[in-house]
Order: C-alpha cells, then structure tokens, then sequence
C-alpha cells in the first residue's frame, strides 16, 4: 500500500505549478472544449455545457451528486447536450489532484464513475485528512486497479505535469478564479447550479 510520502509525491509538482500560475494571468476563452479534457455526450450536440471543478471542492461534490444524474439522463444520453468536465485544483490540493490523477489512470470509460465515488468520499476523506486510503480504496473499485497500479498512478510525474499545465490554463488562459464554474454555449454560470437553472440556461442556449 502507497505511503503517505509516495502518495503525496506527483501531487507536489502539480502545487508548485499552481503556486506559479496564481502569479500572472493572460488573455484567452472559457468553455472552449481541448483535447485532453474529458467529456460525455454527442460531440455535435447544439447546447456545449463546460464544467470547471475540483475534485476537493465541496460545492463541485453537491452538484455531482444532487444535480448530475438528472441533467446526464435529461441532456446528454438523450444527446441534447455535450457535457465536458475541466480540471481545476482547489485546497485540499491534495486530494484535488490525487482524484484527478486516479480517474485519468482508470481510463475513459471509468473517469466519470472514480470521480463520483471520489465526490460521495470527499467529505469523509477531509473529515479524517486520511485521503490515501480513501482513493485506494476506490482504485480498486470503481477504478478496477491494484494497489501497485495505485501506488504508480499517485508517482506518476508526467500525468502530474499535464494536470498541472490543465490547471494552469484553466487558471490563467481561461480566468476561471472559482469552482464550480460553468460556461454554457459561451455564456458563463460562476457557483454551484440547480436543475431548474441549467434547465433555463439550456433553453437560452438553444433558442
């Protein structure tokens, strides 16, 4: 099982890199979808809708798990709407980084599963500051990995670096200071949002 040095060892490049992105911003556009983000749905859909969370955000967590579900089933599996989820690191880096780094090292198909159980885990694991044994536990299931596969996954420094290079564009190309933050269509939505709200938002995207 990882120790608590190695599991915290590929997170501390991805804070160094946050601590330099906080000191300069620059021009860009939120919401636009790049190839390393993750996303769900029909990529022609008409109605874009971009999450930027943290896997140790508590407001992000709420949202997953309250408000998710019904907007997938409602927009995106009927292919109304492509739903694309941008990395965003928040304190606990930590465990914003350790949740990311595990669902990318899960694959694909298992991202979006490993950071629900990583959601419905975060208050426990910020409870008990004990988040390596709460992420291991949910690298074995839904993740499908073994604690070797684990304990790489927490080491690994390139996907550490490419985490860290995501935030920082999230950070400084995109201007995003606040998680959650959503951009519909190109129209931003700062805080967590209810059904009703991305209901009316999806219907001003469309019309």
């Amino acid at each position: 099982m990882p120790t608590r040095r190695s599991f915290a060892a590929a997170a501390v490049a991805v804070m160094a890199a946050a601590t330099l992105a906080g000191c300069a911003r620059s021009g860009g556009q939120a919401g636009q979808a790049q190839a390393d983000d993750m996303s769900l749905g029909d990529p022609n859909a008409r109605v874009k809708v971009v999450e930027y969370a943290s896997a140790s955000c508590p407001h992000c967590a709420r949202f997953a798990i309250d408000v998710f579900p019904a907007f997938k089933a409602r927009y995106v599996d009927t292919g109304k709407a492509r739903f694309t989820l941008k990395e965003y690191l928040t304190q606990p880096q930590v465990l914003a980084a350790g949740g990311f780094l595990l669902a990318r090292c899960a694959g694909k198909d298992r991202y979006f599963p490993v950071l629900d159980a990583v959601f419905r885990a975060q208050d426990e694991m910020i409870q008990t500051g004990d988040f390596k044994t709460g992420l291991s536990r949910i690298a074995k299931d839904p993740g499908g990995l073994t604690d070797a596969q684990f304990e790489a996954c927490m080491q690994d420094a390139a996907a550490a670096k490419a985490l860290s290079a995501r935030f920082e564009r999230h950070l400084k190309a995109d201007k995003v200071e606040a998680t959650p933050t959503f951009v519909i269509n190109g129209r931003r939505y700062e805080g967590g949002m209810t059904l009703p709200e991305l209901d009316a938002a999806i219907a001003r995207a469309e019309s």
